[in-house]
């Protein structure tokens, strides 16, 4: 057995006018949960530091820049980085990412249980759009703050084990897990800030948005034979409701356990990463059942191409 605890941190709404330091003190609080839960890795949402400000239009770029930060850990976050490595915690956080050479991206890092930043990922399906849309109840302006990910979808080896990161939208897309899965992926973290109404559909509320959450967590796992950790920022942001329900699913696609809130909440469960085995061994083996021959398509072309009539 390779037995990891994990805890999914879910964090409550954080509002546009709190600062990153009460945002961190609310994450050590929810890490001392996860160390007297006997936690080895915990992992926090997508943009973790800062209200979902991907909904807020904006036009002058200093103030756009005031939501990303410019290293990790810096002065806000070096309480958190400290707390982990005193715990001998691993952890997993989001943030909005500005590189030295002036990059954005939407950043989730894993560190060891030292806090040495071991893995990064940056997210590769941005939603949304990147100019104001006066069709929707509310923006979504992830294209337009952020640049797609440039780093692929790696994995690690940390913990025992072979891990992987993803970023929100990036679950809806089962590339995402396949690439990891090739890779022999056994647990992927990924943090998320779910609107809890579709800008576009008003009619597809919570209900139908938690639905799809646990559909394409539970399908990724259990198509790669994997665990997946998915953790919310949740709650009413500055009048903007986020989804919750994080959630913790095994390598059969089965949920193992669930927040019951929108607040601040720690999910905990022991993931043995040998229970990956067998549905990579049998089903899922991947070297004896997949046909590449016929998966042109998939990294061929973008958009949909319909038969000739």
């Amino acid at each position: 057995m390779r037995e990891v605890v994990v805890g999914g941190a879910q964090m409550g709404p954080i509002q546009k006018s709190d600062t990153r330091e009460a945002v961190v003190e609310r994450m050590i609080a929810l890490m001392d949960r996860a160390h007297e839960a006997g936690c080895d890795l915990v992992v926090y949402p997508e943009l973790t530091l800062t209200t979902f400000f991907p909904r807020w239009y904006m036009e002058d770029q200093r103030e756009v820049d005031s939501w990303f930060e410019r290293e990790m850990p810096n002065e806000a976050t070096a309480p958190l980085f400290k707390r982990a490595r005193d715990y001998g915690m691993a952890m997993s956080l989001g943030y909005a990412e500005l590189t030295p050479d002036g990059h954005h991206f939407n950043t989730q890092i894993l560190t060891d249980k030292t806090g040495a930043i071991v893995g990064k990922y940056r997210k590769v399906h941005l939603p949304g759009h990147d100019e104001f849309d006066p069709e929707r109840s509310f923006q979504h302006l992830e294209k337009r703050y952020f640049e797609p990910g440039d780093l692929g979808f790696p994995v690690w080896r940390a913990l025992g084990g072979i891990m992987g990161m993803c970023v929100c939208n990036d679950r809806r897309w089962p590339e995402t897990y396949r690439v990891m899965g090739l890779q022999g992926v056994e647990l992927v973290m990924l943090g998320y800030n779910t609107p809890s109404v579709n800008s576009q559909k008003g009619d597809e509320g919570p209900e139908k948005r938690l639905f799809h959450n646990r559909l394409v967590v539970q399908a990724g796992a259990y198509q790669n034979s994997t665990w997946v950790v998915a953790v919310a920022k949740a709650g009413v942001e500055d009048g903007h409701p986020l989804i919750g329900g994080s959630l913790i699913v095994n390598p059969d696609g089965e949920v193992v356990a669930e927040a019951k809130t929108e607040d601040d909440e720690l999910i905990v469960h022991p993931c043995d990463l040998d229970a990956c085995n067998f549905g990579k061994e049998t089903i899922f083996d991947f070297a004896r059942h997949r046909r590449i021959e016929h998966y042109g398509p998939i990294t061929g072309q973008t958009g949909i191409v319909r038969p000739k009539e």
